[in-house]
């Protein structure tokens, strides 16, 4: 099976991918992935790099192709950063590894999953690197858009774009490769909008879909000055909780392999000076990524909440197209009802502007109650 099955719904991407692997005169040194959350940048970026490395073209079968989508690859190196940026520390490692030659495979890879977490200074120090790369090193840089990555990078890359999946070929995907049963698939992928990482959590958590119902509902309840500030904090608590679930084993995991590499004790009342040092950056480091794991998560629900609005148009205009919360329709329906299609609207202006507030650094549940305010429903 190619390493470029699970890149579902993408086939011009794929083709333009293939072609470079086959044919040097296509090939670049530079590539830019870019693409809605969920569309698959990281899997388009993974795959291509094991076709790279395959001496087959990404047969996905080979040690070749395996260890480059897993990442263990020793001429492929996956920058995913879980920080709210990449630092210029970070870049200016990635420049100096740009600069060696392959040690095994014919190419060197280098993958930015998060290009567009690059602060200024970090750009800068990638700069050189783009523009004069070792003659078998490849970048490929992911971002949601070109306009979140910076004008100096973009423009000295090869830019590749990704579109959202159908929904049924996102189904088909999890179905396959997750075992999971077609109802529950079609399902996750239409709750998930089409998410491909969503929809195999929806499809596979319990927990996950019932936060996600519980966010859904939320549209219908607000009818007040009492009920927004309640619903504000039950997104913010929602979020808290989901982030909380997704990290907190993670990161005992982490501090328990940390003093398992360093020798010592956990159960010791005191810790040597050198390993207390090492526990405070872990715990540092692992504050920041809860942080953007917080972010992200309020994010997602913001998202769920905006897909009442829009299925609520739907039924308004009577529009020959799927409801993204077909099995929450009793939810949708009341907000239909009590809203124009000028209302609806503006109601998906109001999230669009908490959605930027937040990733301005505006504390999360500030912005979510000058939200919950903006959408209440008018009183009959």
């Amino acid at each position: 099976m190619s390493v470029f099955a699970d890149l579902v719904g993408q086939r011009l991407t794929v083709e333009t991918l293939t072609r470079a692997v086959a044919d040097g005169q296509a090939m670049t040194h530079a590539w830019l992935f870019t693409g809605p959350p969920g569309s698959g940048r990281s899997t388009a970026a993974r795959a291509f790099a094991a076709a790279l490395e395959c001496p087959s073209g990404g047969c996905g079968q080979c040690r070749e192709c395996r260890t480059a989508i897993e990442g263990s690859h020793a001429d492929v190196t996956i920058l995913a950063t879980e920080g709210l940026s990449i630092r210029v520390e970070q870049a200016r490692e990635l420049a100096a590894l740009a600069a060696l030659r392959p040690s095994v495979g014919p190419w060197r890879v280098i993958i930015v999953e998060d290009a567009d977490r690059l602060t200024e200074r970090a750009a800068d120090a990638l700069l050189k690197a783009l523009e004069e790369p070792a003659s078998r090193t490849v970048w490929v840089l992911c971002a949601p858009s070109l306009q979140d990555v910076i004008v100096t990078i973009r423009s000295r890359s090869r830019h590749v774009r990704l579109r959202t999946p159908p929904v049924k070929d996102v189904a088909a995907l999890v179905q396959r490769r997750d075992g999971v049963d077609p109802a529950m698939a079609t399902y996750a992928a239409r709750a998930a909008q089409s998410h491909i990482g969503l929809a195999r959590r929806l499809a596979r958590d319990e927990g996950a879909r019932i936060r996600r119902r519980d966010v859904v509902r939320l549209a219908s309840r607000i009818g007040d000055v009492a009920d927004a500030v309640a619903a504000a904090a039950d997104l913010a608590s929602i979020a808290t909780e989901e982030s909380g679930a997704a990290s907190a084993e993670r990161d005992a995991r982490e501090k328990a392999r940390l003093m398992e590499t360093l020798g010592v004790d956990p159960g010791a009342r005191t810790q040597p000076p050198h390993v207390r040092a090492q526990l405070v950056a872990l715990e540092k480091e692992q504050k920041t990524r809860a942080t953007r794991a917080a972010r992200d998560v309020v994010d997602r629900a913001l998202i769920d909440l905006l897909s009442v609005y829009r299925d609520a148009l739907v039924l308004k205009f009577g529009a020959p197209v799927e409801l993204v919360n077909e099995d929450l329709r009793a939810e949708v329906d009341p907000v239909a009802r009590a809203l124009t299609p000028e209302g609806l609207l503006a109601a998906m202006d109001v999230i669009g502007t908490a959605r930027e507030r937040i990733a301005a650094n505006v504390p999360p549940l500030l912005a979510l109650e000058a939200m919950a305010i903006g959408l209440r429903l008018p009183r009959r």
